[in-house]
């Protein structure tokens, strides 16, 4: 009988459920569209919207495959970092806080100092020290606190556990133990005995698990919530809960030493599997590990793909009401040609696709702009070939410093929606890095592919043979060299980016 595992994953704009068989193929999908919301001056999504969510999304898989199917292993992915506390009680004590919000500074800032650590803005650390040093009441109540996939895999299975990619965007993990680093996190618990808060950090936070190792398995109260039909039967087996940045390198073949990735989406991130740790310490560089534990290099920038999405949307708008409604599909790859016969500066066009703040180039807030000169070609093909090249530029600043760090890279990888349009995105991603980037066919499945890959990893030999030998082994990929004119025009275009990072700033200032 063919085995099934079903990868989960909870991403910023998409809830995406993936079932793939043995061969590692996609079988069945199904998918729902959610957004988050500004509650009380955070970024959120209701757990209300997170359960209508993943029921949709399973009940579209179901029907997409025709009858339910028999599962053997099931992986729960979500959005990385932010802070989910809970009291004693199992209650949510303040609306979930996501990786987007950039309201940490203080916080991010002294802890890097005494840990000599990078703790960025929005990991759960930092949420939970900030919450500290404002003083915020619900602190003393904090049982547990976990990421989104850590509070789904909980809720379905009764396990507080994390994965080990998971776990290293809430606080530091030690590189030889893969568990939390223990020296660390007494360092920040004597920095909150001096603010007056005793809480026990190792008695709150979950309990870490290597990829490949047992994690629990569905409970009947968790069958019936993600399967409120009562289809679903209990004692399905549960791999660790994973963080989108693992899943990226899990569906990107990227989990071994000098292997790169890039996942592009609401946010835009790199990563790096690195041979030695890092020499200086770097705000814009998160160190966390594959979900093997092995330590990685992360360029995280906040703002990706979002705003070429609402320009799309207003073509899509523009098309209807003349009568020519135009699928998704059909609009975005028909818009995403014609930027390649684009300026390759963008023809003096600039832009920002700063709609939240930008850590990387120290904004708190985001004003997205499109700016052009008296001289410039306002053309459809510029502006999109300067919405795609803008999605990539606070990236190239953060690559930046990996470069100058001599991090030799022999591969990347690339995967996300926005390489849904073959060619087009990659093309300009490689002129970006001036690096050769690799696309497989299943790039535009992103990290609930690689969460049902994580599902099916038996943990019977090191993560990165299983997928070279089982998972990649045979896989088509199409790999695009760097252009040398695009490298130029993307060059020209970077340095006008940087200039003008003082308008964005000037905008944040004034409206």
């Amino acid at each position: 009988m063919t085995r099934h595992f079903l990868g989960i994953e909870l991403g910023s704009t998409r809830i995406k459920a993936v079932l793939i068989d043995e061969s590692m193929a996609v079988v069945a999908q199904g998918a729902y569209t959610w957004a988050n919301q500004l509650v009380d001056g955070y970024w959120s999504y209701s757990l209300d919207a997170v359960w209508a969510g993943l029921q949709e999304a399973y009940a579209n898989l179901v029907a997409d495959f025709g009858q339910p199917p028999k599962i053997d292993c099931i992986g729960i992915s979500a959005m990385m970092h932010g802070y989910l506390a809970f009291s004693a009680d199992d209650q949510l004590l303040v609306p979930f806080r996501t990786w987007r919000n950039t309201t940490t500074e203080q916080a991010s800032e002294q802890l890097t100092r005494e840990l000599g650590f990078t703790m960025p803005q929005r990991w759960s650390g930092s949420h939970l020290f900030q919450a500290v040093l404002d003083g915020e009441p619900h602190v003393g109540s904090i049982a547990y606190l976990t990421t989104l996939a850590g509070y789904v895999h909980w809720q379905l299975t009764g396990q507080k556990v994390l994965g080990v990619g998971d776990a290293s965007g809430m606080w530091p993990i030690d590189s030889t133990t893969h568990q939390w680093d223990q020296k660390r996190l007494a360092i920040v618990s004597s920095m909150l005995a001096s603010l007056g808060c005793d809480l026990d950090l190792m008695a709150i936070l979950p309990r870490i698990v290597d990829a490949g190792h047992p994690a629990g398995v569905l409970t009947r109260a968790g069958a019936r919530l993600l399967d409120p039909t009562g289809q679903l039967e209990a004692g399905v087996p549960f791999c660790p809960p994973e963080g989108d940045a693992g899943t990226g390198m899990v569906a990107t073949n990227a989990v071994a030493p000098r292997q790169g990735n890039v996942s592009a989406g609401t946010s835009i991130f790199a990563m790096i599997v690195l041979e030695r740790q890092l020499v200086h310490l770097h705000p814009e560089i998160d160190l966390i590990t594959t979900p093997a534990g092995d330590p990685v290099a992360m360029v995280h920038c906040n703002n990706g793909a979002s705003e070429i999405d609402a320009w799309v949307q207003i073509f899509g708008e523009f098309a209807a009401r003349h009568g020519v409604p135009i699928d998704d599909a059909q609009l975005f790859g028909s818009l995403f040609a014609t930027a390649l016969e684009g300026e390759a500066d963008g023809g003096g066009l600039l832009a920002y696709n700063y709609l939240a703040g930008e850590p990387v180039t120290g904004l708190a807030q985001g004003r997205p702009l499109i700016m052009r000169t008296p001289d410039s070609r306002l053309n459809l093909p510029n502006l999109m070939r300067t919405l795609i090249m803008t999605s990539f530029c606070t990236l190239s600043l953060g690559m930046r410093l990996l470069a100058e760090e001599g991090v030799e890279i022999d591969s990347m990888f690339a995967h996300g929606g926005i390489f849904t349009t073959k060619t087009v995105a990659q093309r300009l991603l490689a002129a970006a890095l001036d690096t050769s980037v690799t696309v497989g066919e299943t790039a535009s499945e992103g990290g609930a592919w690689g969460m049902a890959v994580l599902a099916a990893y038996p943990g019977d030999r090191p993560l990165g043979d299983f997928l070279q030998q089982v998972v990649f082994a045979d896989a088509p990929v199409v790999t695009l060299a760097p252009d040398p004119a695009d490298v130029a025009g993307y060059a020209t275009y970077l340095e006008a980016f940087e200039k003008g990072l003082a308008l964005e700033r000037s905008a944040i200032e004034v409206c």
